[in-house]
């Protein structure tokens, strides 16, 4: 990783984050939500599934019903109180125009500032990126233009009243960052708690990091490339 500028993230007051199942925000982009929140910011989570296919003994029915608990614990951690998650199907998500229209719509009812999704590149930082991750983060970033236009799709203005909404700013997490969010010890805390949140479903993934590691190696290797202690990389678009 290159050297690193920090971000300002001063003016994020309004977040809306959005990913394609529940955990999706808890590998690291959750530490920069616990700072938010501890300043006063509003973060809402938009999960586009829920996560339903990802425990592959257990019956989807259930899975759904476990994993949107454990997600809430997840989203308590860090002083998120806005959960929204969505009905589309786990494994299968596809882009286009009902999905785009979908989140274009929380958009304008949260009105954030700042958007944070996942990377939409096949090949992450990880390996090799699922189809749910660079559907979700491609259809966010068409919606936010799409929110932003008051003739793109005229229905949520006609007969839903809600009036364009243009972002300030899209945070991708994932991705080669170019910039750095400063964390302290009570964020990793936070956000180490909030990815324990998820116990069931970690629990039937063979060789999980523990997350405390996990998140720890993460920021701290960020951190160094911002020349602090910990950090979350990011990639930041103005809009």
């Amino acid at each position: 990783m290159a050297d690193l500028e920090l971000f300002d993230d001063s003016g994020v007051r309004t977040v809306l984050c959005v990913v394609a199942h529940p955990d999706d925000m808890e590998y690291g982009g959750s530490a920069a939500v616990a700072r938010w929140t501890r300043r006063g910011a509003t973060v809402s989570y938009l999960l586009l599934t829920a996560g339903e296919a990802g425990i592959r003994d257990r019956d989807p029915r259930d899975v759904a019903t476990l994993r949107q608990r454990e997600q809430e614990a997840a989203c308590h951690a860090v002083g998120v109180t806005d959960l929204r998650i969505l009905d589309l199907p786990d494994g299968t998500l596809e882009y286009g125009l009902d999905l785009r229209r979908r989140i274009a719509r929380v958009i304008r009812e949260v009105r954030p500032d700042t958007v944070v999704t996942i990377d939409w590149a096949v090949e992450a930082g990880w390996g090799l990126n699922q189809a749910d991750h660079r559907v979700t983060g491609m259809a966010t970033l068409d919606a936010l233009r799409d929110a932003d236009n008051p003739w793109v799709f005229r229905e949520l203005l006609e007969d839903e009243g809600l009036e364009a909404w243009g972002a300030e700013r899209l945070l991708v997490t994932g991705a080669p960052p170019d910039h750095a969010i400063e964390l302290s010890e009570e964020d990793i805390t936070a956000a180490v708690e909030s990815l324990r949140c998820h116990e069931q479903y970690l629990g039937a993934l063979d060789g999980h990091p523990d997350p405390h590691e996990m998140i720890t190696g993460m920021t701290e290797g960020a951190g160094r490339a911002a020349g602090v202690d910990h950090a979350l990389g990011v990639r930041v678009f103005p809009l």
